[in-house]
């Protein structure tokens, strides 16, 4: 199995003012990119060549092979999780889910862009849904992935620092801030179960 990266779902320039197409050149067109790229050549011949990407992730074990698939499958993930005119709060099931959780979405709000913000280093903060139907939010370091720990990934933000470099150079806090008002609480739904 060879994997391509995937379009993305909006033009480049869609997401400004809060996502540059600059950002999203680097960010789509050769950082995820290059994953793709050195996934297909590490599996090449072994055992995870025929495998879905999924399965790779949760069979790889720590390396190069597990970094490379799950920061494709990050990746795409996070793609699909914004759009433009987009944000707000949700509605329907999810919301009632991030109330039972949190007591609202202010506090859920709050709690999330903590956790994308107070993220030492490179990684990720998820909202996920747990095995009992309670949703969460997590950070993942690196190319963690909440597939690893039997979580359900509802909703991601990037903390790589090449995810808002070039926009907001080192405030990550401003980049967290702007990208609520990306967040595409349709999919993050689609994704609850």
């Amino acid at each position: 199995m060879t994997f391509n990266l995937p379009e993305l779902p909006y033009p480049k320039d869609a997401l400004a003012p809060y996502i540059s197409a600059e950002t999203l050149e680097f960010h789509h067109g050769k950082h995820h990119a290059a994953y793709v790229k050195r996934l297909n050549e590490l599996i090449a011949g072994t055992r995870f060549a025929s495998m879905e990407l999924d399965e790779i992730i949760k069979g790889a074990g720590p390396g190069p092979i597990f970094n490379s698939a799950a920061q494709h499958w990050n990746h795409s993930f996070y793609w699909l999780g914004m759009k433009p005119k987009a944000g707000g709060k949700p509605t329907g099931a999810i919301a009632d889910a991030i109330d039972r959780a949190f007591g609202g979405f202010d506090q859920f709000k709050a709690k999330f862009t903590d956790a994308a913000n107070t993220l030492f280093g490179s990684g990720w903060a998820w909202l996920v849904q747990k095995g009992d139907g309670s949703v969460a939010i997590v950070q993942t370091h690196d190319a963690e992935n909440p597939l690893t720990r039997n979580e359900k990934p509802l909703l991601t933000c990037d903390v790589w620092e090449h995810a808002y470099y070039i926009d907001y150079r080192n405030a990550r806090p401003s980049y967290v801030e702007a990208f609520w008002n990306l967040v595409n609480w349709e999919f993050a739904s689609s994704n609850l179960t």
